[in-house]
């Protein structure tokens, strides 16, 4: 797929394929299947892409499942446990929902033949029924090489008040408006479009990264999804990230201390960014500053080639690792079934 479609290398889903090659080379990894406390296995299920480079939701659920079936009939590990001690990366819009448009995603709800797996996926809101519980939610691709050829000097002043580039709305799937990003990116720009204190645009210019790192505050809306490859670029280039998306569950809340170096805005609250951005006192944007040029906080939001300690890697580690050991329940019984390998929508069922 990867040799099909290179783009699968470089786009914010990518994590599926940085983590298979990382546990190809793992010292964690074992050839003895007797051994093992968890069973990984790779599905790129975000790498079949249109023209455009989005992921074809109706594919992503058949070829899950056609990786599922295939292990299930060659080996007898998932059939012990029905996938209860198996995990897999869905780093797709709405993680195993499998669609980009939230209200088609929570019809899916998460595809059944993963219901007892661990999920890790870029997808995080509470209460969400594309959020199972004990999933581990995990930060978006963004090269890490290319973000580090584009570093300023560290005393570079941040002459940038408010910071975003990006889409406010997205005519060609929401032609009316106001179902995309919940009608938050809309009103970003419909409010402080002519702010001299806000520099947001459409535009995507070749100074981007640059850019971040001479913004004080750099805008973290939802888009289809809460989450968006903007909380790393924030995180990585020191720029206080304004988290614009209602009961978001940020990734590795145990490494990254979230509420100490962001800005958290109600989407409602959207009309107000101004004035809550303006009367953040200075040694609280100073305070917020320092934390974000902790090194580590920036490791542990990227999957870096090869990998380093404390990054991404190692957190879904430490997330697969505090679920250790299984408990008695993950194994059936001889005969035992729990899954219904028939459920879901017609158009699943299909060969991919």
């Amino acid at each position: 797929m990867v040799a099909k479609d290179s783009r699968c290398l470089s786009h914010m889903f990518a994590a599926e394929i940085f983590m298979h090659r990382f546990l190809l080379s793992s010292a964690i990894r074992t050839l003895n299947p007797e051994e093992a406390d968890w069973f990984y296995t790779p599905v790129y299920t975000t790498c079949d892409l249109t023209p455009w480079g989005h992921p074809l939701p109706f594919k992503s659920p058949r070829i899950m499942r056609s990786a599922i079936q295939f292990i299930s009939k060659r080996w007898p590990y998932w059939n012990r446990t029905e996938g209860a001690d198996h995990f897999f990366v869905v780093p797709h819009d709405f993680g195993a929902c499998f669609h980009y448009q939230e209200e088609k995603a929570i019809e899916r709800g998460v595809l059944p033949l993963l219901r007892r797996a661990t999920l890790v996926q870029t997808f995080g809101q509470k209460d969400h029924v594309c959020l199972k519980e004990g999933s581990i939610t995990i930060p978006p691709y963004a090269p890490p090489q290319k973000m580090k050829t584009h570093l300023v000097p560290p005393e570079t002043p941040r002459s940038i008040f408010v910071y975003f580039r990006g889409l406010f709305y997205d005519t060609a799937n929401d032609p009316e408006g106001g179902y995309y990003a919940r009608g938050a990116r809309a009103s970003v720009w419909e409010n402080f479009k002519n702010n001299p204190l806000f520099d947001i645009s459409t535009d995507h210019p070749p100074t981007y990264y640059e850019d971040m790192q001479r913004a004080i505050f750099c805008l973290c809306p939802l888009g289809w999804a809460p989450w968006s490859p903007r909380l790393v670029e924030a995180v990585v280039f020191g720029c206080i990230p304004v988290i614009i998306a209602d009961d978001i569950v940020l990734p590795f809340a145990d490494a990254i201390p979230w509420e100490e170096i962001g800005v958290f805005v109600a989407e409602d609250d959207v009309p107000k960014l101004d004035t809550i951005l303006t009367s953040i006192p200075m040694e609280v944007i100073l305070r917020k500053q320092r934390l974000l040029a902790n090194p580590s906080m920036k490791q542990a939001m990227l999957f870096p080639q090869p990998a380093q300690p404390g990054d991404a890697f190692h957190q879904i580690l430490n997330g697969l690792a505090r679920k250790l050991p299984h408990g008695q329940d993950v194994f059936l019984k001889p005969g035992q079934k729990v899954l219904n390998w028939t459920q879901g929508p017609r158009g699943d069922l299909k060969p991919w």
